[in-house]
Formats: C-alpha cells, structure tokens, sequence
C-alpha cells in the first residue's frame, strides 16, 4: 500500500511539474512576441528592393509555417503614438481566403491593404496608393491576384448584375487577351492566365492612372509590381 502511495505521489509530482514547465514556457513565449513596429527612419533606409525581399522572406516564413508570434494590440498602441510607416501598399481580392498580412508574415503597422473584388484599379484605389507612397513613404505597390478567383471567373461568365457589371468589365480586357479559338473558357489553366493578365494590366493601370505614382517609380523611389498567390500553397509568385 505504501508503495503503490509513493507512486501515485510520483505521478501527480510529474504532472504538476510537467504543467509548472508548460506554464514558464508560455510565459517565455509571450514574453518574446513581437511588440517593434516600423517607424519613418526604419522605412527610408530601405529601397524599393529591399522592401520586396523583405515581402517574399515574410511570404517563406507563412509557407513554412513559422510565421512571427505578434502582440498586435501592442503594436497598435506604439503605433498610435508614433504614427504609421508601411513598407508597401498591396491590393488585394476581397477573396476571404487571402489573408494579406499573414501570407507575407507582417503585423500592425507594417504594410496598407486595399480590397477590391478582382484586385481591380479605380481612382479611389489609385488615391490610396498615392496617399501610401506619397505621403506616408511606402516603397512598393502590389497588386496581389489568386488562383481560384471568383471575380476572375463572374467576367469570364459574363455575369451581368448591379453594380457588378461595371466592376466586372474592367477584367474583360484580361479575358479578351487571353481567348483564342482552341481556348476552353471554364479551364483551370486559361482562368490563371486571366488572373495573371489582369494582374498585368492593373499594374498598368495604376502607371497610367497616376502620373504622381509613375513619376515615383521613374525616378526610383518606389516599384509597381504584380503577384499570384496560390491558395494550396499558400505561395505567392511575384510577376
């Protein structure tokens, strides 16, 4: 009896040592969550290139799964007091798969995400842009298109409804570039060659819609550029 008592005593010791170190490590973990946000000087002593391998080592990190651990309210909390620095402006699908502050492993404070069904470019999404590079010293646009998008495939349907139709137009020019008389339509393949098309022209659109963001990038101080991101795994291609 006594020794069956010594052995249960034993076996909830480890149990509660065994909770005792699962507790410290939380603690250590969340001691060393992420709280820096990026601040004026951070983002000017970076380039337009800089900034674009910064994006694509955050996007490893999220396909690696080992993304940072963040305390984002901190982070908000130091932003608040300082102001916000953001590497880039992205434009992204409303898609709710397309998680953009995850996927390229950042926090508050860390980058400006638009949405636009489609990830297409009008001119309250040009003035985004220019209020990002302009104003506030952002180095890089993004225009982010994904495979599987629904907006991709609503215009090649030709599906006419609300203010859809005038939305869905603007992917038309994608879909006329990309047809030809073997093409099957409803295919996976000719799909992603209308995504990456529209990714194509929006970063044209944005170059011609916006002489401030062009002059910009003439001269250097920031880079338009285009991506895919694969919704299986969780990649993204930069065009």
């Amino acid at each position: 009896m006594k020794k069956r008592n010594i052995l249960t005593a034993i076996a909830v010791a480890t149990v509660m040592m065994s909770s005792c170190s699962s507790n410290v490590k939380k603690q250590v973990e969340a001691q060393v969550m992420e709280t820096h946000v990026l601040h004026s000087e951070d983002v000017d002593s970076l380039t337009p290139d800089s900034v674009i391998a910064i994006l694509i080592e955050g996007n490893n990190k999220f396909v690696a799964k080992n993304i940072t651990q963040r305390d984002v309210l901190e982070q908000i909390k130091e932003s608040d007091a300082d102001g916000q620095h953001p590497l880039a402006i992205v434009l992204s699908c409303i898609d709710s798969r397309v998680p953009v502050e995850y996927i390229f492993d950042k926090g508050a404070g860390d980058i400006f995400v638009a949405r636009q069904a489609g990830n297409v470019i009008d001119a309250d999404i040009l003035g985004s842009m220019e209020y990002a590079c302009e104003h506030s010293g952002s180095k890089v646009v993004l225009i982010l298109g994904h495979e599987h998008c629904g907006a991709v495939h609503a215009a090649v349907e030709h599906v006419q409804a609300g203010n859809m139709t005038q939305m869905l137009a603007k992917i038309e020019p994608a879909i006329n570039e990309c047809t030809t008389d073997t093409t099957d339509i409803h295919s996976e393949e000719f799909l992603s060659q209308v995504t990456r098309k529209n990714v194509e022209n929006m970063i044209e659109q944005v170059r011609l819609g916006s002489p401030m963001l062009n002059e910009l990038e003439e001269s250097g101080k920031i880079k338009i550029v285009g991506g895919i991101f694969n919704l299986r795994t969780g990649k993204v291609e930069l065009i």
